[in-house]
């Protein structure tokens, strides 16, 4: 479990164009915002 102020794991998922991005790819580089909808595509 993650607590506040902790660093995040490095993680890779793909982007709005399918290109497989990392988490580690921006470290340095810029600030990462995560957002995500819990509910999307389920039935609740």
């Amino acid at each position: 479990m993650l607590k506040e102020g902790s660093k995040a794991p490095d993680f890779s998922l793909l982007d709005d164009h399918s290109r497989k991005v990392s988490l580690s790819d921006y470290l340095g580089k810029s600030t990462v915002v995560l957002f995500f909808f819990p509910k999307a595509n389920t039935s609740g």
